[in-house]
């Protein structure tokens, strides 16, 4: 699993029964916007219109609403009513809104945590006995799109047929393919990868292949969605088509690896104009070299989908590099938890060059317990990365800084991994508790089994980066 705010929310996934969803990441929706008129005095009326309506629209509503992944919608009075308790009970244990990485310790674009004053408030409304307030003051909803978190995508390239999942309580991998026909050549700043079955699909590592127009090809034909196999790729890859038809070489596509991107919780990081983005050839193809998909007990189909939103020419391309499992540093030791023992487990990487942090995204399966990174230039002064007190397999974002960080030459990205194979740990997928570690191929993509990875982006420095927002305009 490689590679890889914005609109909406993620959907759960693995999780059945999970009640609350991540909030809406619209920059005006973020908690740090103020809620109107918040009351402070004890004998204050707290009513819906003007007080609880701003945060639940800001922070829950884009989820619960229909066609989405809550199980009840929060769109109006009555609908708050009815889910009060469960409001208040996931916010004063703060299971909600979900922002694993630690605030005091670094800051990111869209974080999503409530202010001690809006959980206040939620509580007191409901001892007051949930008034309502004069309507007319209740603001309007946010605006909300299907199926996007950007809004409506330039293009939408789909499954030509959906994939099987059999029930059979296993993990399964596929490799698919999503061919599509453009009318030219054209640049994209992003692509988004939006599951079908959100409960079920894990991580998706996408790659984009372009074909030369002047050369022989067809897209269409051949398989489009195999099983996953890591033995025999050429075969594999033959099955599918996606080589020339033609006698020249090199035989196989231009492909530009882990364009698409995905993981519980993702979301797509947006930068700049002039920052990232790929080129489309107008032929070509979305290989999903890997898509994984969690145990189910119910056969099924999914028709996932990918959103395409083009752009001008990038002018600074991005970089990416993984430590620990599949990446470019080894994971010491070697990452093998014992049963019934708690174990962190060390990666670290030299920075050859200045670069510009732009993006950080911690991965770990469910006996993930915390995770710290930062780097340590060479004159030993610390920069703080990103901090996980408390992991949550559920909720794995794609974590972007307001501004870049410049890290110098010669400093050395540590990350610290801690992992809990107790029989406390609800998350253990074994009870009683087994040897977990990182399997080989496939197999360390299971869920039950584990992995350490630390995925950042980054560009060569120029000076007068650590000024540039990343912010989404």
């Amino acid at each position: 699993m490689k590679r890889p705010e914005l609109r909406k929310c993620m959907k759960n996934s693995l999780v059945p029964g999970l009640f609350f969803i991540i909030p809406l990441l619209f920059s005006h929706c973020s908690s740090d916007t103020p809620d109107k008129k918040i009351p402070t005095g004890s004998d204050t009326l707290v009513t819906f219109s003007e007080h609880i309506a701003p945060i639940l629209f800001n922070n829950c509503s884009s989820c619960h609403r229909p066609g989405e992944s809550g199980p009840f919608s929060l769109l109006s009075y009555k609908d708050a009513v009815t889910a009060a308790n469960k409001i208040r009970f996931v916010t004063e244990t703060r299971y909600m809104p979900p922002w694993p990485a630690d605030p005091e310790y670094t800051h990111f674009i869209g974080e999503r945590k409530l202010t001690q004053e809006q959980i206040d408030l939620i509580r007191k409304w409901i001892q007051q006995g949930k008034l309502q307030g004069d309507s007319t003051k209740t603001p309007g909803l946010p605006e909300f799109y299907t199926g996007s978190f950007f809004g409506k995508p330039d293009l939408v390239i789909r499954l030509q047929k959906a994939v099987f999942l059999k029930g059979n309580g296993n993990d399964n991998f596929y490799t698919v393919k999503l061919p599509y026909s453009i009318p030219k050549d054209t640049f994209v700043r992003y692509f988004e990868f939006v599951p079908d079955k959100r409960k079920l699909v894990h991580h998706v590592n996408g790659h984009l292949i372009g074909y030369n127009s002047m050369r022989s090809f067809d897209q269409y034909k051949g398989e489009s969605v195999m099983p996953d196999v890591r033995n025999n790729f050429k075969e594999h890859f033959s099955k599918m088509s996606l080589s020339y038809t033609d006698k020249l070489q090199p035989e196989f596509p231009n492909l530009n690896p882990n364009t698409v991107y995905y993981l519980p919780g993702y979301i797509p990081p947006v930068y700049p104009e002039n920052i990232g983005g790929y080129q489309l050839k107008k032929e070509g193809a979305i290989l999903l070299a890997n898509i994984h998909y969690g145990p189910n007990n119910k056969d099924l189909y999914d028709s996932s989908y990918v959103n395409v939103f083009f752009g001008p020419k990038p002018q600074r391309p991005i970089r990416e590099l993984q430590l620990g499992t599949f990446g470019v540093a080894p994971i010491e030791p070697a990452l093998v938890i014992a049963p019934n023992e708690i174990k962190t487990f060390h990666s670290q990487w030299q920075v050859p060059e200045d670069i510009s942090l732009l993006s950080v995204n911690p991965h770990m399966h469910l006996i993930g317990k915390s995770m710290l990174a930062y780097a340590l230039t060479p004159s030993n002064d610390t920069i703080r990365i990103i901090k996980i007190n408390k992991w949550n397999f559920r909720w794995q974002y794609y974590y972007t800084f307001p501004k870049m960080i410049k890290i110098p030459a010669g400093s050395v990205i540590h990350v610290f991994a801690t992992y809990d194979n107790t029989a406390k740990n609800p998350d253990n997928p074994f009870h009683p508790p087994r040897e977990i570690s990182e399997g080989e191929g496939n197999e360390s993509m299971s869920t039950k089994e584990e992995m350490l990875q630390f995925i950042f982006s980054f560009l060569p420095y120029q000076p007068g980066d650590e000024n540039i927002s990343l912010e989404r305009k």
